[in-house]
């Protein structure tokens, strides 16, 4: 496995001026931005790394520098940076230095074009005398492919910290992950917020976001809502430690509970989400969610828990209640295709993703579709509706079934700004830090 721990810069002058910097390289850090590329260095505390690349831009240069100095300081094994091109944020020749508020007046039409249908922005621009045209989302994607592919071959098996921009580091997960170039703005990425990928090899292999957007080393607990959100906010949390999780038992729709580990982990996401404010909750009807879910509504005792059965459990049917070993005796072969093609399991006597898919899926629109404007809905459900519903934001089938990891009390962040018609936006992904273990996911990785 290769794990590449993604970084976008600190604050910079232009991030607090509102300017759109693009690829121009006049905006420097601020105080703020230096603070918190440090802290991004103590939270990284523990990781050995194997290399750092970075954006040559100023803005990304200095918060590369400032992390690879402060791990120095703790390691003995010094990590130069290395500035690569392919790290450059996107190109808006046309835009770059200009206040937000002057391109919404100036660039109307393009504006709109740029918000609600990026992949297909187009400037007209002129290189050698000539005027072509240029797609700025698009030309970063290749951009963003090519560093991947180049990436996994110097580094198989190692771990590899990436520094740069928003545009750019959205453009990485999306290539990764397989996400459409027109979900370009459902991807959040904040000041020194952190990213944790897994490859299981290249790009055509499994790949696996572990978390997204961590923000509570900079003392953001998950992003605050964007300018003019007006839509839900849901927070999307999985079940505590099972005992059969922790032992690699499937269980499925076993009404299994919480042990005692699972118990703690949801007493740890209750004070993690103490001060924020719940309007609604909804769990899945099975027991470990809804145990979950109320001692998390211990901090909320105004709020009724809803339950739905459309959240419930992937069926395992047959596998329900086995391990690994006994599983592959009595269905040689079925295990290694659900590794590797879930897409195409049957579970003997029980359901198939595209059960799921379609019941996790009806089930997330009715809690989306009854969030009111401005308010936050916690849902607790498990690891596979969980990841269907995480591969429905975009648009993504079961054969992307394992490329969003679920942590046992893990907490996930989505906003639909537009209301619940509108695009969904990604904030943050299977937050786990609330059990002390900075940015890796150290739960349970045991059977659904």
């Amino acid at each position: 496995m290769t794990r590449v721990i993604l970084v976008r810069h600190g604050q910079s002058t232009y991030n607090i001026e509102h300017r759109i910097q693009g690829r121009l390289d006049h905006s420097t850090l601020t105080e703020v931005g230096q603070t918190t590329a440090r802290q991004v260095a103590t939270v990284l505390d523990g990781i050995s790394f194997d290399a750092i690349y970075s954006s040559p831009l100023q803005r990304a240069r200095q918060t590369a520098e400032t992390i690879a100095a402060e791990l120095a300081k703790r390691d003995s094994k010094a990590i130069p940076v290395q500035f690569v091109e392919n790290l450059r944020e996107i190109d808006l020749p046309l835009w770059e230095g200009m206040l937000r508020d002057e391109v919404q007046t100036q660039f109307a039409e393009d504006y709109r074009c740029w918000k609600q249908r990026p992949h297909e922005l187009k400037m007209l621009v002129e290189t050698d005398g000539e005027t072509r045209e240029h797609f700025p989302v698009l030309a970063l994607r290749e951009q963003a492919k090519a560093f991947w592919e180049d990436l996994l071959n110097r580094h198989q098996n190692g771990t590899v910290l990436v520094v740069a921009h928003n545009g750019i580091n959205r453009c990485l997960l999306s290539i990764a992950l397989g996400i459409d170039a027109s979900a370009y703005h459902s991807i959040q990425q904040s000041n020194c917020g952190v990213s944790v990928l897994n490859f299981a090899g290249g790009l055509n292999d499994t790949v696996q976001l572990e978390s997204m957007n961590l923000t509570h080393h900079v003392g953001d607990k998950f992003p605050n809502p964007r300018p003019g959100h007006r839509g839900p906010r849901l927070l999307l949390v999985r079940h505590g430690e099972t005992e059969w999780n922790r032992n690699g038992q499937f269980q499925g729709q076993i009404d299994v509970p919480l042990n005692e580990n699972g118990k703690a982990q949801a007493q740890k996401a209750a004070d993690f989400l103490k001060e924020v404010e719940i309007d609604a909750a909804v769990s899945s009807s099975m027991l470990r969610p809804k145990e979950t879910a109320e001692i998390i509504l211990q901090h909320h005792p105004q709020i009724e828990l809803k339950l739905h059965d459309g959240l419930r459990e992937i069926s395992h049917g047959l596998w329900e209640g086995k391990f690994e070993a006994e599983i592959e005796q009595e269905f040689p072969g079925m295990l290694t295709q659900w590794q590797q093609s879930p897409e195409t399991v049957q579970m003997p006597e029980g359901e198939n993703l595209q059960d799921v898919w379609r019941r996790a899926i009806a089930a997330w629109r009715q809690v989306v579709e009854a969030a009111e404007p401005n308010t936050t809905t916690l849902v607790v459900g498990h690891d596979a509706i969980n990841k269907a519903i995480l591969c429905h934001l975009f648009g993504l089938g079961p054969e992307h079934f394992w490329n969003f990891k679920q942590g046992n009390g893990a907490i996930t962040v989505i906003d639909y700004p537009k209301g619940a018609d509108g695009p969904p936006v990604l904030e943050a992904s299977n937050i786990t830090s609330h059990f002390g273990s900075g940015v890796l996911d150290k739960t349970a990785a045991g059977a659904l």
